[in-house]
This record gives C-alpha cells, sequence and structure tokens, in this order.
C-alpha cells in the first residue's frame, strides 16, 4: 500500500522543521553567505512555525530577513560561568575578562562607524572609549602598545568575522598585531544590530550590580497571575533542558521542582517532537540526549591528550564520594603520566603541566555538568557515574545467546553516553 503524498509531505515539513530548530540550537546566529547558507533556508522557510514555537516555549524570539536569522537565547541560568567565548582559532582560548571588555568597546565603535573599518582605526576607537572616567574608576585601560593588548583586538576581531558581524575584505590581523600592515573590514550592520540578546534595552535599565542588571536585562513582564508564573516557569524549564547538559532537581526551586514534576512529559514530549533529543530521566534530574550527538560544543571523550586526561580524571573522580582537592588532582595526574605518558604529547609529559591538564580536564567536566567546583577541591556529580570502571569480568568470547548478550554490560548500548553535552555552542 502506497503512502497518500499528504503524508510524505507532512513528514517531510516535519523533518525541514527539525533540522531547521537543530540548525539555529547549534548556531544562533545564521547567514545566507557561508558555510550554513543551507541551514539558513530551512530556517526562513520554517520560520513562522519556529517563531511560534520558540516564542512560547522558551520566550526567545527569532528574527529573519534576507540577511540573517537571529534566534534571540537567554540562557537558563545567568551566572553559568562554564560557557565563555572562545577564539576562533585552532587553540580556542577562552576570553579574559580584559577581552570581553575590548569585544563591548568594539561593537559600541562599529554601531557609530562606516560600512567599512579598518583594524588601526578600530583600535584608536577603542583606546578613545576606554579613556572614560567610569571604566578608568574599574581599573580598565587600553593603549594597544603592547603586543599581548594587539592580540587581545586581534582575537576579537576574529571572533567578529566567525559571528558574520565583520567580513575580511584586505590584509590580515597578524600584520596588525606585529606593526607590519593594517587589515580592512566590510561592517554587516544587520547581522551587528541583532547581536544583542536581551529583553530590556541596556539604558532602560537602572539596577546597578553587575548581576542585577543581568537580571534586569533578561527579565520577563510583571509575573501578577497564575497564568503568567507559569508561563515562565514553562519558559525557564523548557531553556535549561536545552541548554544544559543536565537539568539536576536539586537546582531547582521549590515552584520549579513543583512544576516540572507535574508538567515534565509534557516538556519534554515538546522538546524531542521539535529537535529529535531523547529524555532521559534519572533519580537526579533529566538530560535531553542528542541521538546524531552534533548540538553541541564540548566533547567527551575526545582524542588527544587533553582528551584522554579528562576521561581519567572522570574515572578518578566518580569514584570519590565528596570533594577532591586540586593538589590531589595534580598528584594523580603526575601518576597517570607516569602509567600513560607513552601515549601523550611531549609538552604534556614535562614537569610542571599537571596544573595544566588538570585545569582543562576540571573545565570540561563543569561544563557537561559531571562535576561542580566547591572551596574543597572539585566534587562529582551525578552524572559522572556513567564513566565510573566496574569490576573487569572475563567472558567466554564463543557464541552467546540472545540472553547472555543483553545481559552483559559490555554489550550494552548506552544512549546517554552523549547525555552530559551542551545543546548549543553559543549564547
Amino acid at each position: 500500500m502506497s503512502t497518500p503524498l499528504a503524508e510524505v509531505l507532512d513528514g517531510q515539513r516535519a523533518a525541514d522543521q527539525r533540522k531547521a530548530a537543530r540548525a539555529l540550537l547549534a548556531h544562533p546566529l545564521l547567514l545566507a553567505r557561508g558555510p550554513h547558507a543551507d541551514a539558513f533556508r530551512l530556517v526562513r522557510q520554517n520560520a513562522s512555525e519556529l517563531r511560534e514555537w520558540f516564542e512560547r516555549n522558551t520566550g526567545w524570539s527569532l528574527v529573519v530577513d534576507a540577511d540573517a536569522a537571529r534566534l534571540r537565547k537567554t540562557p537558563g541560568v545567568l551566572t553559568d560561568p562554564t560557557h565563555p567565548a572562545r577564539e576562533a582559532n585552532r587553540t580556542a582560548a577562552p576570553f579574559t575578562r580584559r577581552r570581553y571588555v575590548l569585544l563591548c568597546l568594539a561593537l559600541a565603535a562599529l554601531e557609530r562607524g562606516e560600512a567599512q573599518i579598518a583594524l588601526g582605526r578600530l583600535a584608536e576607537q577603542v583606546v578613545l572609549d576606554a579613556a572614560d572616567p567610569q571604566l578608568v574608576a574599574a581599573g580598565i585601560a587600553f593603549t594597544l602598545d603592547r603586543r599581548d593588548e594587539r592580540l587581545d583586538l586581534a582575537a576579537v576581531v576574529r571572533l567578529l568575522l566567525a559571528l558574520g558581524v565583520l567580513r575580511r575584505v584586505a590584509g590580515d590581523e597578524d600584520a596588525y598585531v606585529s606593526g607590519a600592515g593594517d587589515a580592512l573590514y566590510d561592517v554587516e550592520r544587520r547581522v551587528l544590530a541583532g547581536l544583542l540578546a536581551t529583553r530590556h534595552g541596556p539604558s532602560l535599565i537602572q539596577a546597578g550590580g553587575f548581576e542585577e542588571r543581568l537580571a534586569a536585562l533578561t527579565a520577563e513582564t510583571a509575573l501578577d497571575s497564575d497564568e503568567l508564573r507559569f508561563r515562565a516557569l514553562r519558559r525557564s524549564l523548557t531553556r535549561r533542558l536545552l541548554d544544559d547538559p543536565v537539568l539536576y532537581y536539586d537546582t531547582l526551586t521549590d515552584a520549579e521542582l513543583a512544576y516540572l514534576t507535574r508538567q515534565r512529559g509534557f516538556l519534554t514530549a515538546r522538546i524531542a517532537e521539535l529537535t529529535g533529543l531523547v529524555p532521559e530521566v534519572r533519580a537526579e534530574g533529566i538530560a535531553m540526549v542528542d541521538p546524531d550527538d552534533d548540538l553541541t560544543d564540548v566533547r567527551m571523550p575526545e582524542q588527544g591528550t587533553h582528551g584522554h586526561v579528562t576521561l581519567l580524571l572522570a574515572e578518578y573522580l566518580a569514584a570519590r564520594r565528596g570533594p577532591v582537592g586540586t593538589e590531589e588532582l595534580r598528584r594523580r595526574v603526575r601518576e597517570l603520566a607516569a602509567e600513560h605518558g607513552g601515549f601523550w604529547s611531549k609538552a604534556a609529559r614535562e614537569p610542571g603541566t599537571e596544573g595544566e591538564l588538570v585545569e582543562q580536564a576540571v573545565a570540561k567536566l563543569t561544563a557537561l555538568s559531571l562535576a561542580v567546583r566547591t572551596p574543597d577541591g572539585v566534587a562529582p556529580r551525578p552524572a559522572l557515574a556513567r564513566y565510573a570502571v566496574g569490576e573487569t569480568v572475563v567472558r567466554d568470547t564463543g557464541r552467546k545467546d540472545a540472553a547472555d548478550k543483553a545481559a552483559d554490560p559490555a554489550h550494552t548500548e548506552d544512549p546517554a553516553k552523549t547525555a552530559a553535552q551542551p545543546r548549543t555552542p553559543q549564547r
């Protein structure tokens, strides 16, 4: 019996919407030109349905025009420091405080500038803006005379190039850093205008402290009815299920936990229908597992020395019930170097590198919600148990019947191994 044409078309439409939604979650800013052009076309074709879904379930607005599609995401947890902006090169070094300040100053200068700008001219404007008395009082000063300051500005420009805010016309950043030349860029004003993802304009915010201002920028409208309060809870929980590697129950307020207990099936089903993520519900929390394993910016396990060290430290932490001090982790890395150093890079085997190896491993584990930093060190979270190593069992390698194979943990597929993955690389 042939499938009716209407069913085929409905299935294709649903598949296209899923691809478009996943593309937006992975890259909240999609450009009509470049490597994500096909995904942009899908988003534009399904913009109406996607806009309604995200607005209703997450409170994120979707803006689509001929040049770009921008999903204005705000994180479920505003105080999460584990997913910083990163340099758009092989090292992917996280942004420092100075680079964040330079990024804001550069965006402000580009907003006031012309359709084209040279890197040297942008640097001059940044230096002038950095002389603001309030910035000076905060201990911020830039001259860009030093090489390290110019490297920071070059890192900011490369990030803006990756985002599509700038398009290189001539020259390169390395020439500017070395003082041997300059670079010229086109400014994509529509992309620039869509970068800010807040519900309220910064100039309207009266709060003084950083955390208070951040909360005010992203706050919902006055929650003066049960309907609005329930809507806010639904949006907040959906954002966290989409964004967080694991949504732990012990991180929720009483109101959030009560709502999630009642509406868990509804929330997870709606997410699964749109995105293809599969809910894994455990006693400690919920993870939306990605069977395709491509909605993540942090991978584990991962190849290379740092990936191996992270996996070995995850195994070590999983066997502990409480926090492990940083010095103990460094000592463990020294022991692991003696045991596994033949598989590591030469630099990682040098004395004194264990501190950097531990820091990179802990940064990854905390980003994946597998561990948490505490005053006493690093403490494992429940999801880390999947990386614990049990006792070795020697089995007959001969023929097994289906029942034995199903009972053998070594042959049991665990789709949750991808659960501890962030949903989106950019926020």
